[in-house]
């Protein structure tokens, strides 16, 4: 069948492909060629929506982290996922955001902190962190905060302080009170505690809390 000559074709040209990555002599040269490569495999992938489909490893200089993560992890913890990553690898990728020739970081943080603290990790991932791409329509600051509280209440608490700034932050750039709810996970008795508790009173004067109220952009 037409499909089965099709079939073997793509496995010739894999093969050969992988062949000419592994006579790349530098280890650098050859993760940036499988980066590459995956890249083009993911667009033409029919699950390119999901971010998932492509995870590339990038250098960890050029990763960076947010100042408005409210996620925080006590020392034993921290010290626990150094040893993870130690013993069972990278399991799940750094969630980023490209911006600038830079990938600001989502989701994962932590995670890069134990490749900078731990020279087995750094040695082992030749310097490089897995990262994955949000989709290009959440890149807004309002949304890549809005993507990474998502994470964190997925799994954890977080900073009370670190979080009322976030608030405070959508708040400024026009983000209703129904905004905030629906994409930070928040209702409508959390958002009145954090500004009862931190002083955003000011920020939200002349706004009704109420769940009818209209989404802003």
């Amino acid at each position: 069948m037409e499909t089965d000559k099709i079939n073997i074709q793509v496995q010739d040209l894999a093969n050969e492909i992988c062949r000419l990555i592994s006579g790349i002599a530098g280890i650098q040269d050859r993760i940036d060629t499988l980066n590459y490569v995956r890249m083009l495999l993911h667009r033409v992938s029919p699950l390119n929506h999901q971010p998932v489909d492509f995870v590339a490893w990038e250098k960890t200089g050029h990763v960076e982290g947010n100042d408005y993560n409210p996620n925080s992890v006590a020392p034993p913890e921290m010290r626990l996922l150094v040893t993870s990553i130690e013993e069972d690898g990278y399991t799940m990728p750094v969630v980023t955001s490209p911006q600038d020739g830079l990938f600001r970081i989502v989701d994962g943080f932590h995670r890069r902190q134990a490749e900078i603290r731990s020279q087995k990790i750094s040695a082992a991932t030749y310097g490089r962190l897995p990262v994955t791409f949000i989709r290009e329509a959440q890149r807004g600051l309002d949304n890549r905060m809005a993507s990474t509280i998502r994470h964190n209440r997925a799994r954890g608490s977080h900073d009370i302080g670190l979080m009322s700034s976030i608030v405070r932050e959508l708040v400024s750039v026009g983000k209703s009170t129904a905004w905030i709810a629906k994409h930070v996970g928040m209702d409508m008795d959390e958002i009145l505690r954090l500004k009862q508790l931190t002083g955003l009173a000011a920020l939200f004067a002349g706004r009704e809390f109420s769940k009818s109220e209209g989404e802003q952009t």
